[in-house]
């Protein structure tokens, strides 16, 4: 089965067979999508890679990942923090990295319309998210892991949960699209979405440094309309470096691309579209002679750093690049919109 836009948007400013090459290009043959060549696979980014194989059409190959998520989930619903050639690295079980599966299967739901798909790959979307929920807080927030020894850090991060929060949205709409309940959620994903917006002393403040710590409330949809934006204006200057991108770090001379095009998403979903195309014009030049994106870079003096050519990375800026050129039916997937006319978007 593949997918394919049936022309060029106008104005399109990447080629996205190429980037989505270059992630299919490092996929292993059992479905396996590292981080690069060599480099260690982790579920989260993963399932982000899925989806940049899917918006660029190469449906067979997201699948291939896809199974290979669905062979290594644990019994608990779980999958391990890391793998390297498949063999458990960091056996951590993150409650954001075992969620981000139904992001993924509701993605490539929306664009290839595969009801029977989405099917096979609810139980372990459903097992992802219990998982999560079974370490709320009781003020809403999600304990980040679990120990291999099975014992629950009491940490929570304001990334992950948001991403839990969008995670779980997604789910839920799984479960309506396929007929099954999921009302044990729904109190709980309320609880998550008013943990995030008002009660941010409950999350580990070392984190803030972190330019996702500001914008991922706003991408999840945790926050929304005057609150969003009044985010955004708040931290701008602390995180946007005119004319090149997004620091990843605060206090760091270095813009990276994933951020810089998951800002782009950012923007994006709460309406800001001028401001998103040109952030996207910032960095969609930052590429290899191959045609795959840089990592980051260090300023003023231009360094590309890391030299990694990363399966992720080159996933998001497809994202970035959907939502800003309609690539595919899922353009809209993380607006605020979107879920707002499916009734979870407070």
């Amino acid at each position: 089965m593949t997918f394919k836009t049936s022309k060029k948007p106008q104005g399109l400013i990447i080629d996205v067979d190429t980037v989505a090459s270059s992630i299919a290009c490092t996929q292993k043959e059992n479905g396996e999508i590292p981080w690069s060549v060599g480099e260690k696979t982790d579920p989260w980014d993963m399932v982000e890679s899925i989806m940049g194989l899917t918006i660029g059409g190469l449906v067979k190959e997201a699948r291939k990942g896809f199974e290979w998520l669905l062979n290594e989930q644990l019994p608990n619903g779980s999958w391990y923090a890391s793998y390297i050639n498949g063999i458990p690295e960091d056996r951590t079980m993150d409650t954001n990295m075992s969620t981000y599966l139904a992001v993924g299967a509701l993605h490539h739901y929306t664009i290839t319309g595969d009801r029977d798909y989405l099917a096979k790959l609810w139980p372990a979307v459903k097992a992802g998210i219990d998982f999560a929920m079974r370490m709320q807080a009781p003020d809403g927030e999600i304990h980040w892991a679990q120990s291999p020894e099975g014992k629950t850090d009491p940490m929570a991060l304001l990334t992950g949960s948001s991403s839990v929060f969008m995670s779980t949205k997604c789910a839920i709409t799984i479960a309506g699209i396929l007929g099954h309940d999921c009302d044990e959620w729904m109190p709980r994903i309320i609880l998550l979405g008013d943990s995030l917006k008002n009660r941010r002393h409950s999350y580990n403040v070392t984190k803030s440094r972190f330019s996702m710590d500001w914008f991922y409330p706003i991408l999840a949809g945790a926050l929304t309309g005057e609150e969003a934006q009044k985010r955004l204006h708040k931290y701008w200057k602390k995180f946007v470096v005119e004319g090149m991108g997004i620091r990843c770090v605060s206090d760091q001379p270095w813009v990276t691309i994933a951020e810089s095009a998951e800002f782009v998403l950012a923007l994006h979903a709460m309406g800001n579209v001028n401001q998103a195309e040109i952030v996207f014009n910032w960095i969609h030049g930052r590429t290899y002679d191959d045609g795959s994106y840089w990592c980051g870079f260090t300023f003023p003096d231009m360094v590309i750093w890391p030299e990694d050519k990363l399966t992720w990375t080159n996933a998001v800026v497809l994202m970035a690049a959907d939502a800003l050129y309609g690539l595919t039916p899922a353009s809209n997937f993380f607006t605020h919109d979107f879920w707002r006319s499916r009734n979870l978007c407070w």
